[in-house]
Parts: structure tokens; sequence; C-alpha cells
């Protein structure tokens, strides 16, 4: 697949990596919209990136540079441990606020 999204069917176990983008509406504009911020998140090796678990069946929209919003906890082994994975709809939210982070392709 090319990304940093991985499912196993069998454990019902999504991972991914995700990594950081601004909700300041200034600095999405300036970087050219949503959906060019969120591409250049995935693409930046400096973003900021955390890799996230979740357990549950894999959603439709969870593809490479999705918009995620995460729910759980931080483990000590540095790992999100997400119970509950939201995904918006890509053509929801070409021109809307992200909420802090994008799945990466890496």
């Amino acid at each position: 697949m090319g990304s940093s999204i991985t499912y196993d069917a069998k454990t019902l176990t999504i991972t991914f990596e995700m990594a950081n983008v601004s909700n300041d509406n200034k600095t999405i504009e300036a970087a050219g919209g949503l959906a060019e911020a969120l591409h250049q998140a995935v693409i930046n090796p400096n973003a900021a990136r955390i890799q996230v678990v979740y357990v549950g069946p894999k959603p439709d929209l969870l593809k490479d540079e999705a918009q995620a919003i995460v729910t759980g906890k931080l483990g000590a082994d540095g790992v999100f441990h997400a119970d509950e994975l939201l995904l918006k709809c890509p053509t929801r939210y070409q021109n809307a606020l992200p909420s802090q982070a994008a799945a990466t392709g890496n």
C-alpha cells in the first residue's frame, strides 16, 4: 500500500502515523488551503508525528492524508492507543479547519 496505514483483519487492529496540522486559518490559507496543508504535513519529514493504534473495523475513509480525530491515551511506549477513531469526508474538509492531524503516507 506504500503508507503507514496497516490493518490486521483477524485482530481488527489498525496502526498508522498522524502528522500535526495547524488549526490557524491564516496559516492554512498561507499554505494554499486545507488540502495542501494536509499534503505538506504528510510529506514533511520534520512534521510532528505520533504512532496510533486502534482496534475496531477499518473505516472506509481511512486513507493517506485523511483528516482523523482520535480519542484515547498516550501509552508509556509513546504510542497513542485510540478508543475512538473519527474521519472526515474529504469533500467536506477541503476548506474547513483541521483537527490537528492527518494520517501520513510514509
